[in-house]
């Protein structure tokens, strides 16, 4: 009896102390003076570094959001690639204090793996590119390919998914790096290369001949992409959570970096509250009440970042999509500061 009570109230402390140590990123981030986001190691139009090394695209922006509510300065925030492999252990590991690198939201990962997801910043869902010479219109004539894509994700196992479904054969060719995938592919290592939409369209451009590959209709899973922080810290999951969700209401509420200060003379009660000209709503997540304000007047809404680094006009050339607003014909919606 003993032995199990020991045993028990050393779980006990032990949850306490890996509670503890994930507790206070607001006080550990302030005390360093920046922000420290994990992203991907190169996907165009959502994280990716220039020619000069500055860091650029939508998950790049979501951090840059966060260090304007918290610091009210979008440029006190360090990147640190990460692959699909490593991203998930930096982050509990308390390397990197947010991961906004193109994460599928699971189950498995927002409970077993310790993660809490914040919301959705990319509604997206896996497809397939193949070449424009093998003539084949449709997922479902690619029974025997050979399949390129990166090992520790969920395209891995949505291959495994749709293939097994389908009672077809396909031979898996994998590797860390989304830029070996590439290449591999690109070489002609494999007949096809799966990833989430999004990110054939980004990857696209990497290629030699980008022309010559065309993206299959086929859309096979749900990847709901959204910033991660660790379990342990409401504090922290709070203020990246009403991060996201002051951007998408921002868009919704017509707010954007350029009329955010005519915005703060508004009458709309949403506005008011929106921008900390009522209500002590910064208070309540440890910032200050001019929080939203400072990522709309610095980085911009929703729809700005979307438009500048991954929309119509930019060599991805994404449609909104389910990334609309819901009143626009989309699913983006977020909960309201009130």
């Amino acid at each position: 009896m003993k032995k199990m009570f020991a045993m028990a109230l050393g779980a006990v402390m032990m949850a306490g102390a890996v509670s503890a140590a994930n507790a206070g990123t607001l006080d550990d981030v302030k005390k360093k003076g920046f922000i420290q986001c994990g992203v991907s190691q190169g996907l165009p139009g959502f994280s990716m570094p220039d020619d000069k090394g500055n860091w650029k695209g939508i998950d790049v922006d979501f951090c840059r959001a966060l260090a304007a509510a918290v610091f009210a300065d979008p440029n006190k925030v360090k990147f640190t690639p990460l692959s699909a492999k490593q991203r998930f252990n930096a982050l509990r590991s308390g390397e990197v204090d947010v991961l906004s690198r193109n994460t599928t939201w699971t189950m498995q990962r927002d409970t077993e793996q310790g993660l809490n997801f914040a919301g959705v910043l990319y509604y997206d869902g896996q497809g397939f590119m193949v070449r424009k010479s093998m003539g084949v219109t449709s997922a479902l004539q690619l029974n025997g390919a050979a399949v390129c894509t990166n090992t520790g994700t969920t395209t891995e196992l949505n291959v495994a998914d749709f293939f097994r479904s389908h009672k077809m054969k396909y031979e898996v060719v994998a590797f860390e790096k989304a830029d070996e995938v590439v290449k591999a592919y690109d070489e002609g290592r494999c007949d096809v290369y799966t990833t989430d939409r999004s990110g054939l369209a980004a990857m696209r451009l990497k290629m030699k001949n980008p022309d010559e590959h065309v993206v299959l209709p086929e859309i096979i899973s749900k990847e709901p992409l959204g910033p991660v922080v660790r379990h342990g810290d409401d504090q922290w999951f709070d203020i990246v959570k009403w991060t996201l969700f002051a951007m998408v209401n921002a868009e919704e509420l017509g707010v954007t970096s350029k009329n955010v200060d005519e915005m703060k003379k508004s009458t709309n009660p949403a506005i008011k509250r929106l921008l900390g000209v009522e209500g002590d709503f910064g208070k309540m997540i440890g910032l200050s009440n001019d929080w939203a304000y400072n990522v709309i007047k610095l980085v911009g809404n929703y729809g700005e970042i979307y438009d500048r680094n991954v929309g119509p006009k930019t060599p991805l050339g994404l449609a909104r999509g389910l990334n609309a607003l819901w009143n626009k014909g989309g699913i983006m919606y977020a909960p309201p500061i009130r």
